[in-house]
C-alpha cells in the first residue's frame, strides 16, 4: 500500500539539519507499516525496536543518557550492527517509554549521524511534559488515508488520474462522475485507516 507521506521522510533522511524524527499518529493508522518500508527500500537495513513487546527495552534507558553506550546496548539486544548513515532504527511505541523519549534530545545533539526515527501514539505522547526534548527532534503527524491514496489502494489508477487532471473547465462524463461518486462513498463508509482498506 502506497502512501503519499513517504516523500516526507525521504525528504527528512536527506536534510543536512535532519534530528531524530517522532511519528505521531492515531492507533491503526499506520505508522509502523510507513516506517518499516521506509527502512526497507531506502536503507541498507533498518533496526526494529518495540517498548510495547520488549520489555527489556526499557532497562536499556534507564542507565544514563550517552547516546553511545545505548547504541551498543541495542546492538548487543538485537545481535545486530548498526551503520550509520546507512541503517534506519524505529523505536516504535516509545510512549510506552519516556526516558526514551527524553533520550531523543541526546540523539540530536552527539549522534546526527544516526536515522532515528521514533513512532508514537498521540494519546501517549505529552508535548507538554517536561522532559519531552523540545527544539530536538522532528515532529510529522500522520493521518489516515487520504481519498486518492484509498484509490492507489484499490488499484483505481485510471479513476485517480482523472481525478488528478480535473479542473473547474473539464467536465466529468457522466460515467466517470457516478463511478468516483460510488468510490467516494466507499471511502466515506470504510474509512482511511490502512488494514481496514486492505481487507476491503
Amino acid at each position: 500500500m502506497q502512501r503519499k507521506f513517504i516523500h516526507n521522510l525521504q525528504e527528512w533522511a536527506k536534510s543536512k539539519t535532519r534530528k531524530p524524527l517522532l511519528l505521531r499518529g492515531v492507533r491503526q493508522v499506520g505508522k509502523t507499516f510507513l516506517l518499516k518500508q521506509f527502512g526497507k527500500h531506502y536503507f541498507s537495513n533498518f533496526h526494529y525496536f518495540n517498548f510495547e513487546e520488549d520489555l527489556r527495552l526499557k532497562r536499556i534507558f534507564e542507565k544514563d543518557l550517552i547516546p553511545n553506550r545505548i547504541i551498543n546496548d541495542l546492538q548487543i539486544h538485537s545481535n545486530h550492527m548498526i551503520e550509520p548513515g546507512k541503517d534506519l532504527i524505529i523505536f516504535d511505541e516509545i510512549q510506552e517509554c519516556p526516558r526514551a523519549t527524553t533520550r531523543l534530545k541526546y540523539f540530536c545533539e552527539e549522534r546526527s549521524d544516526l536515522h532515528l526515527c521514533a513512532a508514537g501514539s498521540l494519546i501517549g505522547i505529552h508535548l507538554n511534559s517536561g522532559s519531552f526534548p523540545v527544539g530536538k527532534v522532528d515532529i510529522f503527524d500522520l493521518h489516515p488515508l487520504s481519498f486518492e491514496e484509498f484509490l492507489m489502494a484499490l488499484g483505481e489508477v485510471q479513476s485517480l488520474e482523472f481525478l488528478k487532471d480535473w479542473s473547474p473547465l473539464n467536465t466529468f462524463s457522466e460515467a466517470l462522475h457516478v463511478k468516483l461518486w460510488d468510490l467516494f462513498k466507499e471511502y466515506l463508509i470504510v474509512g482511511g485507516l490502512p488494514e481496514v482498506v486492505s481487507t476491503f
